[in-house]
């Protein structure tokens, strides 16, 4: 049985902080270690076999073929194929790829573009790989998903139909790195099926990990040759798309002028070429098809080469393999959107060489608690997880004084296993100074402090995986709101903040649970209901204890639940109970009814909404009150642990929770003597977990 889901966010968290999810030491994907797999297949003499991504159907998923062929599709391992497999015939280069039956040009289109930037490419397939040395049919692969990089395990088995390869192979027959780069991303996506539709900024990002950049072609403004030439210049991946057509289609329709409707391209180069004397911006595209090309001005073949400077001409390549040229303004007329993805920021800011700093956040919107919306409802507005970000003055090149010095970036993540499943909300963010006479606040601020305007936000929510923008502010404090438009819309997010200056970033929410000193009413120090729900030891064991809190703590109020039940109250003598009997003394049993009197009517004062349960923001004013400050995270976990299925705290629920968390907090004061870290021997955990 695997540790619960709160440990190994535990785990993962202490493994950030120690670097687990960078380049160089990359998260094992759903936990597999390639090399001591590929250790224990060449020992056992065997072939690797995927058991998480396994040679069947529901790896190829449905709707990608139809269900004859599905019954027809063979597994194959490329020697089974071919006589002399190889993972790369002189490296890689984007004419290698020829697409298969999914449409995943947006995929491919991607892959070309890795193929300009070596390094990077190395960086994602392992370029040491083979079939002769060592070959124990498993292999590799690195992407960048959500905050950090993982290895992605694969074995070789690939789909076929009558021995052909059915999704993307090499146009060289014994080439197969292109294949296994796309059965490790289907495994990462969910299957084959699921790498249907998307867009290229997706598998730009998690090819390179960096920031991503959308320009609108209509609205582009006359810096797109500079950020095209930049681009080439740096280590930048770029591709677009065409619009009109059908979401999914592999054969979408082909204008009269070749290029193809609702279709992702590659920019693989831009140039400047003379014509009768004047200069002409051009443009480079592939099509990752690997054929099929824009036969109007500038095409393989368009008498207008005939006009340029000698020097020119050897741009101009005449073949049908899917690259053309084409004018700067008919790029513009005839794409719609360009994507660049970049390991540089200074690139996307346009300023010169700065040293600019990451801070990466991890949070969540949850429906009830930190799912806010946008800021139309500024009640609900200030729930959404906050971020403090203090700027410090720094020296900057004279020649950056007007370029930006922030860069913000907002990805969600959907928490499906499949991709196709996943829905993306229309998100953005909102970033606000915090003046000098609340600079001392580190919680939350409330819904009066946004009804001023947003110093910086994003231009408009949108329904994509990210957005990001970039921001020039002075040196201060600032807070940044993300958020999903609607209220109530359930999902990850990774907030990404890039800044020039030094930069102090951190959750607004705080850490946790913050305990502050309360004392309850007092109460006669003699408990006059103890005799009647005492045994003959003047003990009260559970049931006891659930008879005295049913059918004496509801007095005055409604009751609207069927109460205490034995297991809850069982949880109760647990936590109470300093002689460790399994019971109550008269004493244990008068400590116990101040609390959860005092609580009682605390749960009654917060239900504002005279419902007779707490909702998630009920809670947390009732929490506050008892004495507690929960950060986001942990008010999650609670509406997880003790909310109904709407997020509901009913009476009993509360008093539960309020009683652990107090115990808990002193069990820690206690045993950390007063340090920030407590170690326990493995029977005195199991002891205090398992009775308390």
């Amino acid at each position: 049985m695997p540790a619960p889901g709160v440990c190994l966010n535990i785990l993962s968290e202490r493994n950030l902080k120690d670097g687990q999810g960078s380049l160089n030491n990359p998260e094992k994907y759903l936990d597999q270690d390639f090399h001591r797999l590929k250790q224990f297949c060449l020992k056992e003499r065997m072939r690797f076999v995927d058991n998480l991504f396994p040679p069947e159907i529901k790896s190829i998923g449905m709707g990608s073929l139809t269900r004859e062929d599905l019954q027809r599709v063979v597994w194959r391992r490329p020697n089974e194929l071919v006589p002399n497999p190889v993972y790369m015939v002189q490296g890689t280069s984007r004419f290698d790829i020829v697409q298969g039956v999914l449409g995943n040009c947006w995929f491919l289109a991607s892959v070309g573009a890795l193929t300009f930037q070596k390094h990077i490419m190395k960086q994602v397939i392992h370029d040491e790989q083979d079939f002769s040395v060592d070959y124990a049919g498993i292999f590799h692969f690195k992407f960048w998903r959500f905050g950090s990089w993982v290895d992605v395990v694969i074995d070789d088995k690939l789909p076929t139909i009558d021995d052909r390869l059915i999704f993307v192979h090499s146009k060289h027959p014994n080439e197969f790195w292109p294949s296994l780069l796309e059965k490790a991303y289907a495994k990462v996506c969910g299957s084959y099926a699921d790498m249907n539709v998307g867009s290229i900024s997706e598998a730009l990002a998690d090819f390179t990990g960096g920031p991503h950049m959308n320009i609108k072609l209509s609205e582009a403004a006359g810096k797109l040759w500079d950020i095209m030439v930049r681009a080439c210049q740096s280590e930048s991946l770029m591709g677009c798309s065409t619009s009109g057509g059908q979401a999914g289609q592999l054969q979408n329709k082909v204008l009269p002028n070749g290029l193809v409707e609702m279709h992702a391209y590659t920019v693989t180069g831009v140039a400047e070429v003379v014509f009768k004397g004047r200069p002409v911006k051009l443009v480079r595209i592939f099509n990752p098809w690997g054929h099929g090309e824009w036969n109007r001005d500038w095409s393989d073949r368009s008498p207008l080469w005939e006009c340029v400077r000698p020097e020119d001409q050897k741009h101009n390549v005449v073949l049908d393999n899917g690259e053309f040229w084409m004018s700067m303004e008919d790029f513009s007329k005839n794409f719609s959107d360009l994507d660049v993805c970049c390991l540089d920021v200074n690139f996307l800011a346009g300023s010169h060489s700065s040293a600019w700093k990451t801070e990466v956040h991890r949070g969540q919107w949850t429906t009830g608690t930190t799912a806010g919306g946008c800021s139309n409802n500024i009640d609900s507005f200030s729930r959404n997880p906050q971020f403090r970000v203090t700027l410090k003055e720094t020296v900057e090149d004279p020649r950056d004084e007007n370029s930006p010095n922030l860069l913000v970036s907002l990805i969600q993540k959907n928490q499906k296993r499949n991709r196709h499943l996943a829905t993306n909300f229309h998100i953005g963010f909102s970033i606000y100074e915090v003046p000098a006479h609340v600079k001392d606040r580190r919680e939350k601020f409330p819904a009066s402090f946004f009804k001023t305007n947003p110093i910086g936000k994003t231009k408009s929510f949108l329904n994509a995986r990210d957005v990001m923008e970039f921001f020039r502010f002075k040196a201060g404090e600032y807070l940044i709101v993300p958020s999903t438009f609607n209220p109530n819309e359930a999902a990850s997010f990774l907030l990404t903040v890039y800044s020039k200056t030094e930069a102090v970033i951190e959750d607004n929410s705080g850490y946790g649970i913050t305990r502050t000193k309360v004392i309850p009413r007092d109460n006669d120090e003699s408990f006059q209901l103890f005799s009647k729900y005492a045994d003959e030891y003047g003990e009260v064991d559970a049931e006891g204890l659930r008879r005295l809190l049913n059918e004496n703590l509801y007095a005055g109020h409604s009751q609207k639940t069927p109460g205490f039940s034995l297991d809850l109250c069982k949880s109760v003598v647990a936590l109470m109970d300093l002689s460790v009997t399994g019971r109550l003394c008269e004493f244990e049993c008068l400590r116990l009814w101040k609390r959860v009197v005092f609580q009682r009517d605390i749960f009654y004062k917060m239900d504002v909404s005279r419902t007779g349960s707490l909702s998630l923001n009920e809670l947390r004013n009732a929490l506050e009150v008892t004495g507690f400050m929960l950060s986001d995270s942990m008010l999650n976990l609670m509406a997880l642990r003790y909310g109904d299925f709407s997020g509901e705290i009913t009476l009993e629920n509360f008093i539960v929770l309020v009683l652990r968390m107090d115990c808990m907090a002193k069990i820690f004061k206690r045993l950390a003597s007063g340090g920030p870290n407590m170690t326990l021997g493995e029977n005195e955990w199991m002891h205090l977990t398992m009775y308390s």
